[in-house]
């Protein structure tokens, strides 16, 4: 007889469970549980009372995909006693001699696809993928990281792969439903998914529950007559059987849209973690990604054109991820094998911002008439400039023209509060040609006013003049949050860039990355790029902007 292993749900996760809507979306802090205890589950159920069925899992990026879904989606499997290779296979047709059922569709390749023992199969579906839901008939969505999701695509592409023919599963009140998960957004673009807080039912809710509370009531008066060796009345089993009718006939109607904090897993969690997280995060993740709580961004700030959906991309090279074969521990190791908008023949140009508890570079490469922000790197405290160059260094080790354009204005010259006894500039170039890089030094001249600057950015966010400013959002992520909430002020000067919280201490509650400093160094980047391109021969232009 095999041993019955008992697993912990938290509330959230039991809640979610017992209300089974068609429709779910859970809104969760970090850490609730939202991959192993309530995507895992949901697949489970699937797959198992729908053997032979298709369903899709949709994740932003198929980087993301292997680094945070599938990982913990198989690890939650493990966990209730599926093992790969043996229940399932992932990225490869199971062989015939595992003797796996045939699903009804089957997949045309393989090759991001999980198939299990009974013939049901799971459809990885990254977005940065084209046309990975082309010709799909799916059966359940789940999709993960919702707040990083291109809805439009989704609209268009995913969701008519789950509807219409309602095939050998029309009976299941979960069929064509859809599991959505996400933390808090902090953007227009990444809250699509709450307006199902709309659409979902409060008296309906109430309603499952407490068809679910009566049919517990009804089954623990059956098994105390059981235990006490009395035959049940038999209208109990009729009764049981019209209430499951009737919840079955509610769910498939429902939709349950829930905010939960990570809070509510304090039990698992502890709660360092929570504090952990105050002292960490900047305040509007932690009210986001922990408390779940709707908080808005800066409307009006310095860079106030720009726009999530018109200058975020992403862009992974997923030919170098498939050749990973799976292995979850390689893609954790970052380098620029793993992205699509690097021209490794071509130099990197590069910003700094220098103080003495934080430093940062910000890389670019000029595409066209766009300026692509690759990646951005700080450091703090007792890691200085050369480790900053270090970290960029080993990050684009395998970049085949080892040459950066250095970018810098007056402020690198003659001074060295985040060095020894040499300037910054100095000391970045120092260090590049120690690390086997070559340098071409351009000075942009004195910082440029910020009424000046900040007009010239505009025009460039808004397509008007000058390179079309745009971010790899995946490796951007603290220098993107820091231009959405760099605010603005009026000095004596005029109107300026907010900086004055950049010389206070740090605190809990006020992170040094998430100020204004690499902000400054992308503007710089942004000023040369445009002002001071360079090797017109490898596509710079002479001058990107018209005066």
């Amino acid at each position: 007889m095999s041993e019955t292993k008992q697993i912990y749900f938290n509330p959230p996760q039991q809640e979610v469970m017992f209300t089974a809507a068609k429709t779910t979306v859970f809104v969760g802090g970090r850490r609730l549980g939202k991959t192993h205890g309530v995507a895992a589950p949901v697949l489970l159920r699937n797959f198992q009372r729908m053997p032979g069925s298709s369903q899709g899992i949709v994740v932003p990026s198929y980087r993301l995909g292997l680094q945070n879904t599938l990982p913990g989606t198989l690890t939650a499997l493990k966990t209730f006693g599926y093992k790969e290779n043996l229940h399932y296979y992932i990225g490869r047709k199971p062989p015939k001699s595992a003797g796996f059922a045939k699903p009804y569709i089957e997949p045309a390749e393989y090759e991001h696809v999980i198939s299990f023992y009974n013939g049901s199969v799971a459809y990885l579906i990254s977005q940065d993928r084209p046309g990975t839901s082309n010709s799909l008939t799916l059966d359940f969505l789940i999709i993960d990281e919702a707040k990083l999701i291109n809805f439009e695509k989704l609209k268009d592409e995913t969701f008519p792969a789950n509807g219409g023919y309602r095939g050998h599963f029309g009976d299941r009140f979960y069929h064509h439903g859809m599991l959505i998960m996400s933390d808090m957004p902090t953007t227009k673009k990444g809250s699509w998914f709450l307006r199902y807080e709309i659409e979902c039912d409060p008296e309906l809710i109430a309603c499952i529950h407490g068809i679910v509370y009566e049919i517990w009531r009804i089954k623990t008066n059956i098994n105390d007559s059981l235990q006490k060796g009395s035959n049940p009345p038999a209208y109990l089993k009729s009764r049981l059987k019209n209430l499951y009718k009737d919840l079955a006939e509610l769910r498939s109607v429902a939709v349950y849209y829930r905010e939960y904090s990570s809070i509510e897993n304090l039990l698992v969690i502890g709660e360092n973690y929570i504090r952990d997280m105050k002292r960490i995060l900047p305040p509007l993740i932690f009210q986001t990604s922990i408390l779940c709580r709707k908080d808005g961004i800066l409307k009006d700030g310095f860079y106030n054109n720009m726009r999530e959906s018109q200058h975020y991309y992403i862009a992974n090279d997923n030919s170098y991820l498939d050749s990973l074969e799976y292995r979850f521990d390689s893609t954790k190791e970052e380098c620029c094998l793993q992205d699509a908008d690097l021209d490794r023949d071509q130099p990197i140009c590069i910003a700094m911002d220098y103080n003495s508890n934080i430093n940062w570079i910000v890389a670019g490469q000029q595409h066209g008439r766009t300026m692509r922000t690759l990646k951005s790197f700080f450091v703090k405290y007792d890691r200085k400039l050369r480790e900053a160059v270090q970290d960029f260094c080993k990050y684009y080790r395998h970049q085949r023209t080892k040459t950066v354009v250095y970018y810098y204005d007056t402020t690198a010259l003659g001074s060295n509060y985040a060095v020894n006894d040499e300037d910054f500039k100095t000391v970045v170039c120092d260090e590049y040609e120690k690390q086997g890089w070559s340098v071409v030094p351009v000075s942009v001249g004195n910082p440029m006013k910020h009424m000046e600057k900040w007009l010239l950015i505009s025009r460039a966010f808004t397509g008007q003049s000058g390179l079309l400013p745009l971010f790899n959002e995946e490796n951007n992520e603290a220098l993107l949050l820091a231009m959405q909430q760099a605010g603005t002020r009026n000095g004596p000067e005029g109107f300026k860039k907010d900086k004055l919280g950049e010389k206070l201490a740090e605190t809990e509650e006020d992170k040094l990355e998430y100020r204004t400093d690499g902000t400054d160094a992308w503007d710089t980047l942004f000023i040369g790029m445009n002002r001071f391109p360079q090797f017109e021969s490898a596509g710079f232009v002479v001058s990107a902007f018209i005066d």
